[in-house]
């Protein structure tokens, strides 16, 4: 006779979504329940990673010990009236609630309570299920790349006088992640920079990468102020994203505007980067060429030559902190939606490098107000 699958049961899964909220993995959380990863993941798809809100009973519905007091009223005969009298209840809520869970002769308090538990499931439709408009709305700007906060941040400002047309970020992740819905098509998660199919809790990180030393660097807390208000244009942060077969491409992003230049490269090497980085580098105007942030890599090695050529003064994050280049560290999140992990980056030239470049740059963000990277450059230039 074949196995049964074993299922979890209520305080399991209690136990599944309490540690995936609080940032553990899936193969943690296996761990901890002596269970294969592969089923704690069937529990946290099923809800697209979204950890359910606790259900709470109404405060107008019958309660366990009410209904133990209807089942004693009837085993002793006694009318409906006089029970509902009992329990302060109108007669025609006794009568429906001992209707529909067997009669008088078959009601069962236990299996009635937990029939209504289940009646009680009465989900809202989705916004996007009932508004066709914000709909295809929401798919077309997926289908650009658009991130759901992105579409949800435009909204009040496309459709001003349609208050219709609004809906939260969390909303549209929840459509995408829970296929269940049926509102948005599974097709549309490849358009998310991510590529995740389940919401990760905010908790869940990652430890940075160490990085080299550099020779005669000058550190970042020696940066003039102007740089770290973001006040003046001109001041940009810059490091390698990485593909397979030891490709790469150098990406540089200015803090004013959060615009993106990506350039490509023929190796890591110090000189191919500086090589590369010089000559597009060059193409910019004088004001937007005040100063480069780069991270601790020996790719940059050579930076004297890179400051001669370009008039840049180059500093250098702390070793061990990333985060100090947050602008280009959370670009190169963004940039992972067109060279996702596994993707060999050599094979893109530099004309298909620019198109990447020029999406990203015509998307708006949130830091902006919602203005693209290439008007708030526009701007700063005029």
């Amino acid at each position: 006779m074949p196995k049964r699958r074993q299922g979890f049961s209520a305080d399991q899964r209690a136990e599944i979504w309490r540690r995936w909220k609080a940032g553990q993995s899936l193969s943690e959380i296996s761990r901890a329940l002596g269970r294969v990863p592969g089923t704690v993941h069937n529990v946290l798809s099923s809800n697209g990673g979204f950890v359910p809100p606790a259900r709470r009973r109404s405060r107008l519905a019958l309660t366990p010990g009410e209904r133990e007091e209807i089942s004693r009223g009837l085993a002793s005969g006694l009318p409906l009236r006089h029970i509902a009298r009992k329990l302060k209840r109108a007669p025609s809520t006794i009568s429906r609630e001992v209707a529909r869970n067997g009669g008088a002769s078959g009601y069962r308090a236990s299996s009635a309570d937990s029939s209504a538990w289940q009646r009680a499931r009465r989900p809202k439709p989705c916004r996007l299920a009932v508004n066709s408009k914000l709909r295809r709305f929401v798919e077309r700007k997926l289908q650009e790349d658009w991130s759901p906060e992105q579409i949800s941040g435009v909204l009040p400002r496309e459709f001003a006088q349609e208050s219709a047309m609004r809906i939260s970020h969390e909303t549209i992740y929840k459509s995408l992640f829970v296929q269940a819905r049926g509102v948005l098509k599974r097709e549309l998660l490849k358009h998310l920079r991510s590529r995740r199919t389940m919401r990760r809790s905010k908790l869940a990180t990652t430890a940075g990468q160490r990085r080299g030393q550099i020779k005669d660097a000058i550190c970042i807390s020696e940066r003039p102020a102007e740089v770290e208000d973001r006040a003046v244009p001109g001041h940009w942060e810059g490091d390698l994203l990485a593909g397979t077969n030891n490709s790469h491409i150098a990406t540089l992003v200015e803090r004013h505007s959060r615009f993106t230049m990506l350039v490509k490269v023929a190796g890591k090497d110090s000189a191919n980067v500086v090589r590369a980085l010089t000559k597009a580098v060059r193409k910019l105007p004088r004001a937007l060429r005040r100063s480069l942030t780069w991270d601790r890599g020996t790719e940059l090695a050579k930076h004297r030559e890179l400051a001669i050529a370009t008039d840049f003064a180059i500093y250098f994050c702390q070793p061990q902190k990333p985060w100090q280049r947050g602008t280009n560290e959370n670009t190169n999140r963004l940039l992972r939606q067109y060279f996702p992990d596994g993707t060999d980056v050599s094979a893109f030239s530099q004309r298909q490098l620019d198109a990447v470049a020029l999406r990203l740059n015509q998307r708006p963000r949130k830091t902006l107000g919602f203005t693209t990277p290439a008007a708030k450059l526009q701007q700063a230039l005029r």
